[in-house]
């Protein structure tokens, strides 16, 4: 009976770390942004993002969308992670329509914008090879904007939200 939990955990950690990857790059194409560094990077964001949810130690995923000249933050993608893994039915979804509404309603970034990904985790969590420390840039002077729940996995899952300039 253990290891059936545990693999089921296993497959939530995994369902819930390939569609936070996979929403991100969605978030960078449909944003006008070229996903190849996104890409290239893919194992080493999944290893962080995966290691992390299965220790409980990461909170929430971001996708800083700044002005390269300025450094000003453009947008903010937040992607806030639930642990209320119950182990059921197994019951999962992604919302990639909500996302990908969004996404439109948000608008196109201009050309030169870049991006970088980021964590928070919780103080102590272990280390990851390739991952390093940095802080985020401020969102002073925007608002949040809520999508709710855009993935799940038997109660493992993620809520949405990006900010944006009034």
């Amino acid at each position: 009976m253990t290891a059936v939990a545990v693999y089921s955990y296993t497959h939530s950690v995994t369902y819930v770390t390939d569609n936070i990857l996979k929403s991100l790059k969605d978030i960078i194409r449909l944003s006008g942004l070229n996903p190849n560094d996104f890409v290239s990077d893919w194992d080493i964001n999944a290893r962080g993002i995966q290691t992390w949810i299965e220790t409980g130690d990461l909170e929430s995923v971001s996708l800083e969308i700044y002005h390269p000249r300025t450094d000003a933050l453009i947008f903010r993608w937040e992607i806030e992670i639930a642990y209320q893994w119950t182990g059921g039915d197994g019951s999962f979804y992604t919302d990639t329509d909500q996302l990908k509404y969004a996404i439109k309603k948000a608008g196109v970034v201009p050309s030169e914008a870049k991006y970088r990904l980021l964590t928070h985790t919780k103080t102590g969590r272990p280390d990851v090879s390739g991952w390093s420390r940095t802080s985020a840039r401020s969102t002073t002077g925007m608002v949040k904007q809520s999508l709710g729940s855009t993935i799940e996995h038997s109660g493992l899952g993620a809520s949405t939200g990006y900010w944006r300039h009034p």
